[in-house]
């Protein structure tokens, strides 16, 4: 059992790790978008998000079973993390909610009606198959309407063998999650 564990986890380095010196960039595709959801404010922006430093780096980390986070420089987000996952969430706002979202600085001269900050404290690839998140979001208002906060733990699945495509994949998967539990849960 543990020589076919230390197989996987072999598997999943040699992923990451494939190219041998040559640093590829990978990029997050947004998955469809099929639902719409009501949501209290028609403006709102998202700002910038705050990630722990592993997931902040450039290069895509994965979480050992022991807790031991491992990465390459030869395997890398194509933008920015922090930027990337800000966007990533306030595209996904707009695509579910149709509403007026825009990642910080606000673009237009007419303030938000709200404003959403996300604070991870997980954000993670797992060498077991699972892209994870955990943390807080808060949702402040203009208008004196009552402010929201709320914890998340989200997880979606991915098939290790895929690579650092798939981890890609589910992390545009678990945003889109995450924009929907907050359209559900704070901007209501």
């Amino acid at each position: 059992m543990t020589v076919v564990k230390t197989f996987t986890t072999l598997g999943l380095l040699v992923l990451l790790v494939a190219c041998g010196g040559t640093a590829e960039r990978f990029t997050v595709s947004a998955p469809a978008v099929s639902e719409k959801m009501s949501i209290a404010f028609s403006a709102v922006e998202v700002r910038d998000v705050s990630l722990p430093t592993y997931a902040a780096a450039e290069e895509i980390s994965l979480k050992l079973a022991d807790g031991r986070l491992v990465s390459s420089t030869d395997v890398l987000w194509a933008d920015s993390p922090e930027r990337a996952v800000a966007l990533e969430l306030s595209q996904n706002l707009a695509r579910l909610t149709g509403q007026q979202v825009a990642s910080e600085p606000w673009p237009f001269e007419a303030f938000p009606d709200a404003r959403v900050e996300v604070r991870f404290a997980e954000l993670v690839a797992t060498e077991a198959g699972d892209f994870r998140a955990s943390g807080q979001f808060f949702v402040a208002v203009r208008d004196g309407r009552r402010e929201r906060s709320g914890l998340f733990d989200l997880s979606v699945p991915f098939n290790p063998e895929g690579g650092p495509n798939a981890i890609a994949a589910a992390r545009g998967q678990l945003v889109l999650d995450l924009a929907r539990y907050i359209a559900r849960n704070g901007l209501k």
